[in-house]
């Protein structure tokens, strides 16, 4: 189906890609719709990334205060 808008501001920036650009109109929306996809796939793999770390920090449980020092020295068997 073709895409057919008729919206002043939508025109006018695409003229203003274009201009930046120096391509068509079509390869100006091309290029728009082509970043906007990106960013938002970009944001989907950081969001799948933080939702496994959420649940990595959720399993591990809450912070315990302790003797760090010792801890990290008997787990290197260091005295």
């Amino acid at each position: 189906m073709p895409l057919y808008i008729k919206d002043p501001e939508v025109d006018k920036l695409a003229e203003e890609l274009i201009g930046l650009t120096n391509t068509s109109k079509v390869e100006a929306v091309k290029i728009a719709l082509k970043h906007e996809i990106a960013k938002h796939r970009r944001n989907l793999l950081i969001r799948g990334r933080l939702a496994k770390s959420l649940a990595m920090a959720r399993d591990a449980g809450l912070f315990q205060p302790g003797d760090h020092k010792a801890e990290t020295d008997e787990m290197w068997s260091e005295d």
